[in-house]
């Protein structure tokens, strides 16, 4: 047997020990229904207010959701990178938004899965469409054929801003993923506090956390 062979057989790789949890179809269903009608809604009113504004508005309404898109991917990332311990002693000395970031961590798959995919997919989408709305007002005042070349110069545009927005916020996010996370804590706590029965982890939380050694 090779000293490589040998190696190999050293090397094990584990996987996240995250008890019984199993893939959540009813998460799945749900976030499903809740993407649709997001994504209609927004549309809605992007096509709704596109056809009645100027131009400069129009171009407003395309960067707030440009920004709605990485404002999201940056809570996103920060919830994924955020860790539950600092705030245990700012719950257990009631400070408002503790309890709530700390629901937010213990769900990270699923805040990530909708700031990043859902809400930051349909901005995408939406943006998309708000492009092409511009690129008709841009053509009318212009009087020209020019069409291609502006949707080729806004949708480079949009996709730069976009891109490099959402690289430029994951350095933030990753940086100060625990007081977004505190700071978004504090927002959700006003509109949906985290009770007190809530915020107690269950017997077999602990009973995992004790066999990791925390």
């Amino acid at each position: 047997m090779t000293d490589d062979s040998k190696q190999k057989k050293l090397i094990k790789i584990r996987n996240n020990n995250v008890g019984n949890r199993k893939v959540s179809y009813k998460w799945v269903v749900t976030i499903i229904i809740w993407t649709f009608f997001i994504s209609a809604f927004m549309q809605m009113i992007q096509t709704g207010l596109m056809s009645r504004v100027t131009l400069l508005v129009a171009c407003l309404l395309l960067f707030s959701f440009i920004l709605i898109g990485i404002v999201f991917d940056i809570i996103g990332v920060s919830v994924t990178a955020a860790s539950e311990v600092p705030f245990h002693s700012l719950a257990a000395r009631k400070v408002r938004g503790a309890k709530e970031a700390i629901r937010l961590i213990r769900n990270a798959d699923k805040v990530g899965n909708f700031c990043n995919d859902v809400i930051g997919d349909i901005a995408g989408i939406v943006s998309g469409s708000a492009t092409t709305a511009i690129v008709v007002m841009l053509n009318s005042f212009s009087q020209g054929n020019h069409e291609f070349a502006l949707s080729i110069v806004l949708a480079g545009l949009v996709a730069a801003l976009t891109v490099g927005g959402k690289a430029f916020g994951k350095g933030i996010a990753i940086l100060n993923c625990n007081s977004i996370i505190f700071n978004v804590g504090k927002i959700i706590s006003f509109i949906k506090p985290v009770r007190d029965k809530d915020s107690k982890k269950s017997k077999k939380d602990k009973k995992r956390e004790n066999s990791e050694g925390y």
